[in-house]
Protein backbone atom coordinates (compact mmCIF):
# COMPACT_ATOMS: atom_id res chain seq x y z
CA UNK A 1 0.00 0.00 0.00
CA UNK A 2 1.71 3.12 -1.23
CA UNK A 3 2.71 5.11 2.62
CA UNK A 4 0.16 8.31 1.69
CA UNK A 5 -2.75 7.59 -0.19
CA UNK A 6 -4.10 10.15 -3.06
CA UNK A 7 -7.92 9.36 -2.95
CA UNK A 8 -9.87 11.21 -5.71
CA UNK A 9 -13.75 11.47 -5.45
CA UNK A 10 -16.33 12.03 -7.94
CA UNK A 11 -19.32 13.35 -6.45
CA UNK A 12 -22.12 15.85 -6.56
CA UNK A 13 -21.27 19.60 -5.95
CA UNK A 14 -20.55 19.14 -2.28
CA UNK A 15 -21.70 22.78 -1.47
CA UNK A 16 -24.97 21.35 -2.30
CA UNK A 17 -24.85 18.57 0.00
CA UNK A 18 -26.06 18.42 3.36
CA UNK A 19 -23.21 17.72 5.60
CA UNK A 20 -24.84 16.34 8.63
CA UNK A 21 -26.73 13.48 6.50
CA UNK A 22 -24.35 12.96 3.83
CA UNK A 23 -22.34 9.93 3.43
CA UNK A 24 -20.11 10.87 0.87
CA UNK A 25 -18.83 13.25 3.38
CA UNK A 26 -18.53 10.72 6.00
CA UNK A 27 -16.64 8.62 4.30
CA UNK A 28 -14.29 11.65 3.08
CA UNK A 29 -13.53 12.30 6.96
CA UNK A 30 -12.81 8.91 7.67
CA UNK A 31 -10.12 8.74 4.34
CA UNK A 32 -8.71 12.23 6.04
CA UNK A 33 -8.48 11.10 9.57
CA UNK A 34 -6.30 8.42 8.02
CA UNK A 35 -4.05 10.59 6.59
CA UNK A 36 -5.37 10.23 3.02
CA UNK A 37 -4.70 12.99 0.36
CA UNK A 38 -8.22 14.25 -1.12
CA UNK A 39 -8.74 15.53 -4.02
CA UNK A 40 -12.55 16.54 -5.30
CA UNK A 41 -13.89 16.34 -9.16
CA UNK A 42 -17.10 16.10 -10.19
CA UNK A 43 -18.80 14.13 -13.38
CA UNK A 44 -18.28 16.96 -16.19
CA UNK A 45 -14.57 16.87 -14.91
CA UNK A 46 -13.76 13.10 -16.49
CA UNK A 47 -12.34 13.00 -19.94
CA UNK A 48 -10.87 11.47 -21.76
CA UNK A 49 -7.36 11.85 -24.27
CA UNK A 50 -5.69 9.36 -26.57
CA UNK A 51 -7.08 6.74 -24.42
CA UNK A 52 -5.83 8.24 -21.01
CA UNK A 53 -8.32 8.61 -18.49
CA UNK A 54 -8.13 12.55 -16.88
CA UNK A 55 -9.99 14.66 -14.46
CA UNK A 56 -9.66 18.28 -13.43
CA UNK A 57 -9.20 17.39 -10.01
CA UNK A 58 -9.26 19.93 -7.02
CA UNK A 59 -7.16 19.57 -3.70
CA UNK A 60 -9.77 18.99 -0.84
CA UNK A 61 -9.89 19.04 2.87
CA UNK A 62 -12.91 18.24 4.52
CA UNK A 63 -14.81 19.17 8.30
CA UNK A 64 -17.17 18.38 10.81
CA UNK A 65 -18.54 21.47 10.52
CA UNK A 66 -22.44 22.09 9.56
CA UNK A 67 -21.33 25.64 8.20
CA UNK A 68 -18.33 25.11 6.74
CA UNK A 69 -17.44 21.26 5.74
CA UNK A 70 -15.02 22.22 3.06
CA UNK A 71 -12.32 23.62 1.38
CA UNK A 72 -11.15 23.46 -2.10
CA UNK A 73 -7.98 24.31 -3.56
CA UNK A 74 -8.25 25.34 -7.85
CA UNK A 75 -8.49 22.55 -10.38
CA UNK A 76 -5.95 21.02 -12.65
CA UNK A 77 -5.47 18.31 -14.95
CA UNK A 78 -4.34 15.22 -13.65
CA UNK A 79 -3.80 11.53 -14.88
CA UNK A 80 -6.60 9.33 -12.78
CA UNK A 81 -4.52 6.19 -13.39
CA UNK A 82 -1.65 8.02 -11.05
CA UNK A 83 -3.98 8.60 -8.44
CA UNK A 84 -4.60 5.27 -5.48
CA UNK A 85 -7.94 5.48 -5.10
CA UNK A 86 -11.21 6.92 -7.17
CA UNK A 87 -14.23 6.76 -5.19
CA UNK A 88 -17.17 7.12 -7.61
CA UNK A 89 -19.73 8.28 -5.79
CA UNK A 90 -22.16 10.31 -7.89
CA UNK A 91 -25.41 10.12 -7.28
CA UNK A 92 -28.18 8.38 -10.00
CA UNK A 93 -30.06 8.67 -12.45
CA UNK A 94 -28.02 6.13 -14.36
CA UNK A 95 -28.31 7.25 -17.38
CA UNK A 96 -26.37 7.88 -20.63
CA UNK A 97 -23.80 10.34 -19.22
CA UNK A 98 -23.20 8.25 -16.24
CA UNK A 99 -22.37 4.67 -18.03
CA UNK A 100 -19.75 7.26 -20.36
CA UNK A 101 -18.14 7.95 -17.27
CA UNK A 102 -17.93 4.75 -16.07
CA UNK A 103 -15.85 4.11 -19.44
CA UNK A 104 -13.59 6.84 -18.14
CA UNK A 105 -13.01 5.16 -14.99
CA UNK A 106 -12.62 1.92 -16.53
CA UNK A 107 -9.67 3.57 -18.67
CA UNK A 108 -8.32 4.65 -14.90
CA UNK A 109 -8.35 1.54 -13.30
CA UNK A 110 -6.75 -0.13 -16.32
CA UNK A 111 -4.29 2.76 -15.85
CA UNK A 112 -3.42 1.78 -12.06
CA UNK A 113 -6.03 3.84 -9.98
CA UNK A 114 -8.42 1.44 -7.81
CA UNK A 115 -11.82 2.67 -8.66
CA UNK A 116 -14.27 1.90 -5.57
CA UNK A 117 -17.23 0.79 -7.02
CA UNK A 118 -15.53 -1.00 -9.86
CA UNK A 119 -16.85 0.60 -12.95
CA UNK A 120 -17.91 -2.79 -14.80
CA UNK A 121 -20.06 -3.14 -12.04
CA UNK A 122 -21.80 -0.22 -11.75
CA UNK A 123 -23.10 -0.67 -15.44
CA UNK A 124 -23.52 -4.08 -15.17
CA UNK A 125 -25.54 -4.29 -11.67
CA UNK A 126 -28.81 -1.74 -12.16
CA UNK A 127 -30.39 -1.50 -8.54
CA UNK A 128 -33.60 -2.82 -9.57
CA UNK A 129 -32.70 -5.30 -12.54
CA UNK A 130 -29.75 -7.24 -10.51
CA UNK A 131 -32.11 -8.55 -7.97
CA UNK A 132 -32.72 -10.77 -10.55
CA UNK A 133 -29.54 -12.35 -10.08
CA UNK A 134 -31.28 -13.70 -6.28
CA UNK A 135 -34.62 -14.90 -7.20
CA UNK A 136 -34.38 -16.64 -4.12
CA UNK A 137 -34.31 -13.76 -2.05
CA UNK A 138 -36.74 -11.03 -3.61
CA UNK A 139 -40.19 -10.82 -3.78
CA UNK A 140 -42.09 -11.66 -6.85
CA UNK A 141 -40.94 -9.12 -9.32
CA UNK A 142 -42.08 -8.26 -12.85
CA UNK A 143 -39.44 -5.92 -15.18
CA UNK A 144 -41.09 -5.56 -18.38
CA UNK A 145 -42.69 -2.94 -20.88
CA UNK A 146 -45.78 -4.91 -21.70
CA UNK A 147 -48.98 -3.17 -19.89
CA UNK A 148 -50.89 -6.25 -20.21
CA UNK A 149 -48.64 -8.15 -18.39
CA UNK A 150 -48.03 -5.51 -15.74
CA UNK A 151 -52.21 -5.60 -15.16
CA UNK A 152 -51.90 -9.42 -15.15
CA UNK A 153 -48.82 -9.16 -12.10
CA UNK A 154 -51.23 -6.59 -10.40
CA UNK A 155 -54.34 -9.07 -10.67
CA UNK A 156 -52.04 -11.77 -9.45
CA UNK A 157 -50.84 -9.99 -6.31
CA UNK A 158 -53.48 -8.05 -5.60
CA UNK A 159 -51.25 -5.05 -4.60
CA UNK A 160 -47.96 -4.11 -6.06
CA UNK A 161 -45.15 -1.30 -6.18
CA UNK A 162 -44.28 -0.03 -9.39
CA UNK A 163 -41.23 1.72 -10.06
CA UNK A 164 -38.92 2.82 -13.26
CA UNK A 165 -35.73 1.43 -13.22
CA UNK A 166 -33.91 4.34 -13.29
CA UNK A 167 -35.19 6.38 -10.31
CA UNK A 168 -33.66 7.28 -6.98
CA UNK A 169 -34.86 8.41 -3.77
CA UNK A 170 -38.59 7.60 -3.91
CA UNK A 171 -38.79 9.03 -7.40
CA UNK A 172 -42.04 8.03 -9.23
CA UNK A 173 -42.90 5.06 -7.22
CA UNK A 174 -46.45 3.61 -7.28
CA UNK A 175 -48.21 1.58 -4.95
CA UNK A 176 -51.43 0.38 -6.53
CA UNK A 177 -54.43 -2.06 -5.67
CA UNK A 178 -56.32 -4.32 -8.23
CA UNK A 179 -59.19 -2.19 -9.52
CA UNK A 180 -57.42 1.53 -9.27
CA UNK A 181 -58.19 2.87 -12.09
CA UNK A 182 -55.13 4.70 -12.15
CA UNK A 183 -53.56 1.37 -13.24
CA UNK A 184 -53.61 2.30 -16.76
CA UNK A 185 -52.30 5.58 -16.93
CA UNK A 186 -49.25 4.44 -14.04
CA UNK A 187 -48.51 1.83 -16.82
CA UNK A 188 -48.36 3.99 -19.58
CA UNK A 189 -46.28 6.77 -17.69
CA UNK A 190 -44.08 4.34 -16.60
CA UNK A 191 -43.17 2.30 -19.75
CA UNK A 192 -44.18 5.44 -21.68
CA UNK A 193 -46.78 3.64 -23.49
CA UNK A 194 -44.86 0.59 -23.94
CA UNK A 195 -41.49 2.12 -25.17
CA UNK A 196 -39.36 1.24 -21.66
CA UNK A 197 -38.98 -1.16 -18.76
CA UNK A 198 -40.31 -0.61 -15.80
CA UNK A 199 -40.42 -2.91 -12.33
CA UNK A 200 -43.48 -4.22 -10.90
CA UNK A 201 -43.16 -6.01 -7.41
CA UNK A 202 -45.74 -7.84 -5.02
CA UNK A 203 -46.47 -4.93 -2.38
CA UNK A 204 -44.93 -6.58 1.16
CA UNK A 205 -47.00 -5.23 3.86
CA UNK A 206 -44.06 -5.30 6.01
CA UNK A 207 -43.22 -1.44 4.63
CA UNK A 208 -45.40 -0.38 7.54
CA UNK A 209 -44.48 -1.86 10.48
CA UNK A 210 -40.96 -2.59 10.19
CA UNK A 211 -39.73 -0.04 7.41
CA UNK A 212 -37.60 -0.28 4.32
CA UNK A 213 -34.69 -1.45 5.95
CA UNK A 214 -30.98 -0.52 4.56
CA UNK A 215 -28.25 -3.30 5.16
CA UNK A 216 -24.18 -1.61 4.52
CA UNK A 217 -22.32 -3.72 3.16
CA UNK A 218 -18.52 -3.35 3.17
CA UNK A 219 -16.33 -5.45 0.99
CA UNK A 220 -19.46 -8.48 0.88
CA UNK A 221 -19.72 -7.77 5.05
CA UNK A 222 -22.61 -6.52 6.65
CA UNK A 223 -22.79 -3.83 8.85
CA UNK A 224 -24.12 -5.47 12.48
CA UNK A 225 -27.07 -2.64 11.96
CA UNK A 226 -29.83 -1.95 9.68
CA UNK A 227 -31.44 1.65 9.02
CA UNK A 228 -35.17 1.37 9.65
CA UNK A 229 -37.16 3.92 7.26
CA UNK A 230 -40.98 3.61 7.88
CA UNK A 231 -42.84 5.78 5.65
CA UNK A 232 -45.25 8.37 6.82
CA UNK A 233 -49.02 7.84 7.40
CA UNK A 234 -49.93 10.18 4.53
CA UNK A 235 -46.95 8.12 1.85
CA UNK A 236 -46.34 4.46 0.63
CA UNK A 237 -42.58 5.59 0.33
CA UNK A 238 -39.75 4.19 2.78
CA UNK A 239 -37.43 6.87 1.23
CA UNK A 240 -35.63 9.53 3.89
CA UNK A 241 -35.99 12.16 0.49
CA UNK A 242 -39.80 11.42 0.78
CA UNK A 243 -40.37 11.87 4.10
CA UNK A 244 -39.60 8.55 6.18
CA UNK A 245 -39.16 8.19 9.49
CA UNK A 246 -35.37 6.79 10.26
CA UNK A 247 -34.90 4.62 12.88
CA UNK A 248 -32.18 1.44 13.46
CA UNK A 249 -32.74 -2.40 14.38
CA UNK A 250 -29.79 -5.30 14.73
CA UNK A 251 -29.72 -7.96 11.89
CA UNK A 252 -31.57 -10.52 12.41
CA UNK A 253 -30.82 -14.01 11.08
CA UNK A 254 -33.16 -13.43 7.58
CA UNK A 255 -30.96 -10.44 6.77
CA UNK A 256 -27.79 -12.31 7.37
CA UNK A 257 -28.52 -15.01 5.21
CA UNK A 258 -29.48 -12.34 2.57
CA UNK A 259 -26.30 -11.15 2.93
CA UNK A 260 -24.47 -14.13 2.74
CA UNK A 261 -26.52 -14.80 -0.78
CA UNK A 262 -25.54 -11.95 -1.90
CA UNK A 263 -22.19 -9.78 -0.65
CA UNK A 264 -19.81 -12.45 -1.70
CA UNK A 265 -21.14 -12.23 -5.25
CA UNK A 266 -20.48 -8.60 -4.92
CA UNK A 267 -17.29 -8.58 -3.54
CA UNK A 268 -16.02 -10.54 -6.17
CA UNK A 269 -17.36 -8.36 -8.85
CA UNK A 270 -15.39 -5.44 -6.77
CA UNK A 271 -18.32 -3.84 -5.45
CA UNK A 272 -16.83 -3.04 -1.87
CA UNK A 273 -19.43 -0.74 -1.04
CA UNK A 274 -23.16 -1.46 -1.35
CA UNK A 275 -26.63 -0.93 -0.18
CA UNK A 276 -29.42 -3.86 0.36
CA UNK A 277 -32.90 -2.26 0.58
CA UNK A 278 -35.08 -4.89 2.84
CA UNK A 279 -38.68 -5.20 3.67
CA UNK A 280 -39.66 -7.84 5.61
CA UNK A 281 -37.62 -11.09 4.31
CA UNK A 282 -36.91 -9.82 0.94
CA UNK A 283 -34.21 -7.79 -0.74
CA UNK A 284 -36.14 -5.21 -3.09
CA UNK A 285 -33.11 -3.34 -4.42
CA UNK A 286 -29.10 -3.60 -4.43
CA UNK A 287 -27.91 0.02 -4.27
CA UNK A 288 -24.28 -0.10 -5.68
CA UNK A 289 -24.12 3.43 -7.17
CA UNK A 290 -23.92 5.48 -4.06
CA UNK A 291 -25.05 3.78 -0.79
CA UNK A 292 -26.38 6.14 1.86
CA UNK A 293 -27.18 6.04 5.33
CA UNK A 294 -23.88 6.30 7.39
CA UNK A 295 -24.48 9.10 9.35
CA UNK A 296 -27.81 8.05 10.37
CA UNK A 297 -26.61 4.58 11.60
CA UNK A 298 -23.01 6.28 12.83
CA UNK A 299 -24.69 8.37 15.23
CA UNK A 300 -27.41 5.77 16.70
CA UNK A 301 -24.90 3.00 17.20
CA UNK A 302 -21.40 4.83 17.55
CA UNK A 303 -20.10 3.30 14.62
CA UNK A 304 -17.46 4.63 11.88
CA UNK A 305 -19.13 2.67 8.63
CA UNK A 306 -16.70 5.42 6.77
CA UNK A 307 -13.97 4.01 8.76
CA UNK A 308 -14.83 0.41 7.58
CA UNK A 309 -14.80 1.19 4.10
CA UNK A 310 -11.42 3.10 4.30
CA UNK A 311 -9.83 -0.02 5.99
CA UNK A 312 -11.15 -2.04 3.31
CA UNK A 313 -9.62 -0.05 0.37
CA UNK A 314 -6.34 -0.08 1.92
CA UNK A 315 -6.65 -3.95 2.11
CA UNK A 316 -7.49 -4.28 -0.88
CA UNK A 317 -4.14 -1.59 -2.09
CA UNK A 318 -2.04 -3.85 0.43
CA UNK A 319 -3.12 -7.28 -2.26
CA UNK A 320 -2.31 -4.88 -5.21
Amino acid sequence: MPLRVRLVVVMDPIEAIKPAKDSTLAILLAAQARGWDLFYAEQKDLYLRDGVAFGRLAPLKVFEDPKAWFTRGGAEPGRLGDYDVILMRKDPPFDTEYIYSTYILDRAQIQGALVCNRPQGLRDMNEKVYTAWFPECCAPTLISRDMHDMSEFLREHGKAVCKPLDGMGGRSIFVLEQGDKNRNVVFETLTGYGTRYAIVQKYLPEIVTAGDCRIILVDGEPVPFALKRVPNEEDNRGNLAAGARADSRPLNDRDRWLCAQIGPKLKAAGMIFVGLDVIGEFVTEINVTSPTGIRELNKKHEVDIGGLLIKAIERTLSRA
